[in-house]
């Protein structure tokens, strides 16, 4: 008997990340190769191709591929496109999922990176039973799918749930998409960054932080930092917990989620930015609210959620 496996694709604005999953969120054949050197979406989609290919020759049992799903940024779920996308070469409106279709003749399902990560948290993580939450992904900028009574949140015209575009400071920072104050600029691997060289900049303490160039400082070295008792990234870490939890406890009275997940580099960072972010969330917590949203690390944490987020797609349109 052949087994079922949707292929999950994650495309990012550095690597694309495939790869074959089954029902259960095994992995069982994936890779990842540069998004980037591809400035005709054709010649992408060919080597998407291949890639895919490549792959089920890896696989050494019988298999029967039930589709695919795929993330990328600014994906429209209604029309199959990618739109606008700021981060991608390809500019405009990219009719990407009819372009996959010349390639392969099963079911394609393709959504923004976040609300991929809030299916595969409700197929793969934490969420099976739960019918309103909120996942946040923290990466290079900030993500945020939105389920509520038991449906993830499209909007209008598929462009829901843009949270990290939310504007903090109208003097303050430019995000990715050039919003002044964009909750991004602040709240995300490239927002802690940038709070620290702000702290380095305002401060003459002692800090091993001081040894990096921007390019060259990573999470884990802020983190380990932290580990220390570095002053500027326990500092840095405190500043962005606050400014998240006082944004979630925005984010909670439009929809009242009885949890929310933060997923990605930032969130990998663990109590050093769960314990300020739950600190502050609950102290702005209207009265009602209080004691009854839980903060937690995505059930995926520790696997490869971008390309189960992305697969879970297919088991989200295709009950298993």
């Amino acid at each position: 008997m052949s087994k079922k496996l949707a292929v999950g694709i994650d495309i990012g604005g550095t690597l694309t990340k495939v790869g074959f999953v089954d029902t259960e969120g095994e992995l069982y054949a994936h890779l990842d190769f540069p998004t980037q050197g591809y400035p005709d979406v054709d010649d992408y989609m060919s080597v998407l191709a291949s890639k895919i290919q490549y792959l089920e020759k890896q696989l050494y049992f019988d298999f029967e591929m039930m589709g695919l799903g795929i993330g990328a940024p600014n994906a429209n779920y209604y029309r199959g496109t990618i739109e606008h996308a700021a981060n991608l070469e390809w500019k405009g409106i990219i009719p990407f999922v009819s372009k996959v279709k010349a390639h392969f003749n099963v079911p394609i399902y393709m959504t923004n990176d976040a609300n991929a990560a809030a299916i595969g948290e409700v197929v793969y993580g934490d969420a099976k039973k739960m019918r309103d939450f909120i996942v946040i992904t923290l990466g290079t900028g900030l993500g945020s799918g939105i389920y509520a009574n038991g449906a993830l949140i499209y909007g209008h015209d598929a462009m829901a749930g843009e949270l990290g575009h939310i504007s903090i400071d109208k003097e303050g920072r430019l995000d990715g998409l050039g919003v002044k104050g964009g909750l991004e600029a602040y709240v995300s691997s490239t927002g802690l960054k940038r709070t620290i060289f702000e702290l380095l900049s305002d401060s003459i303490s002692n800090s091993e932080l001081r040894n990096y160039s921007f390019n060259n400082l990573h999470g884990e070295d802020i983190t380990r930092a932290a580990e220390h008792g570095d002053e500027i990234a326990c500092a840095a870490f405190e500043m962005t917990g606050k400014i998240l939890g006082e944004q979630l406890a925005n984010f909670v009275a439009f929809s009242h989620p009885e949890a929310i997940f933060l997923l990605g580099g930032l969130a990998k960072s663990g109590k050093w930015i769960f314990e300020p972010t739950q600190r502050h969330l609950e102290a702005n917590l209207l009265p009602y609210y209080k004691g009854k949203v839980k903060l937690l690390p995505s059930g995926m944490i520790d696997k490869n959620a971008a390309i189960l987020g992305a697969a879970a797609l297919v088991w989200n349109q295709q009950k298993p």
